[in-house]
């Protein structure tokens, strides 16, 4: 008896049109991105020096530099992230491995953050001005701004690692479970060196989120072009910056499209830099 043949075409078929579209997806994208960024570039791109990174803004940012602007941006990124890591993977666990999908708690609990997600930024900006500048005595600060946009990053970045940890299959926590291991060893050890795709998602999201606020920046970090020199004290933003260039200072269009190309670096190199530390971090999970 001779095996009748095998056809391999609808599956090539479908292997192919299937490349071919991600391909078409992928070109789409970044020949869009590239064109945001060469028009940068192009009305703005004679102003970047390294005098430009390093100096301060003179004649209300027409002239000068974004020296201090850039260590502001850093200061009010490193208060967001410190506060939303620890307390999103906490609250993301807890949801994921401690509270069932019938639980009450869980449920509201998920429901205020998809709420929350959806909230628009200027009234963070209203709320971190009332409760942190005022209730709190912090005043226009880097690290009333940063906390306010640890408000804001928190929704997404804990649902983000929540359907992380869910996707981490469950004879992966049985077996674990079967060896010995403690319920918090489980989690430690097993599912979150597993779910590290949706920590770096949420990751890049909360970056990317809070380098492009400016609304609730306003309210609560301030408009200081000046060098800060603690947590405590007000400084601008690069968004706050390009904002204010290009809304209120009269012939600030190429230091406003200049600064919008170094946000958008600085982004990039934020993301490579998360990447190397997650990938150190599951190094030293793996020993």
């Amino acid at each position: 008896m001779t095996s009748g043949p095998v056809f391999r075409g609808a599956g090539l078929g479908r292997s192919t049109s299937s490349a071919v579209g991600t391909g078409l997806a992928a070109l789409v994208v970044v020949a869009f991105f590239g064109s945001v960024c060469w028009d940068l570039a192009v009305r703005g791109g004679a102003s970047i020096s390294w005098e430009f990174l390093v100096s301060a803004p003179r004649d209300a940012g027409r002239a000068g530099g974004i020296g201090p602007i850039i260590i502001s941006t850093l200061g009010v990124v490193g208060v967001c992230l410190a506060a939303t890591v620890p307390a999103g993977i906490v609250t993301a666990v807890h949801l994921a491995e401690f509270s069932s999908r019938d639980d009450r708690l869980g449920r509201w609990t998920r429901r205020s953050l998809d709420t929350l997600a959806a909230v628009p930024s200027i009234v963070f900006g209203l709320f971190g001005n009332a409760f942190f500048c005022e209730a709190l005595g912090m005043g226009s600060s880097l690290l009333a701004g940063g906390l306010t946009l640890a408000c804001m990053v928190l929704p997404f970045f804990i649902r983000t690692v929540e359907i992380g940890l869910r996707s981490v299959p469950r004879s992966q926590r049985e077996a674990a479970h079967s060896l010995g291991l403690r319920p918090v060893a489980v989690v430690l050890r097993v599912v979150l060196p597993q779910a590290r795709p949706a920590v770096l998602a949420g990751l890049i999201l909360g970056l990317g989120r809070a380098l492009s606020e400016t609304a609730a920046l306003v309210f609560t970090s301030g408009y200081s072009t000046r060098l800060p020199r603690s947590l405590w004290e007000s400084g601008r933003t690069l968004s706050v910056h390009i904002y204010d260039l290009a809304g209120n200072v009269a012939g600030g269009e190429p230091a406003a499209c200049a600064t919008a190309l170094v946000l958008v670096l600085l982004l990039f190199a934020l993301n490579g830099i998360t990447r190397l530390f997650l990938a150190a971090f599951e190094r030293r999970l793996s020993r």
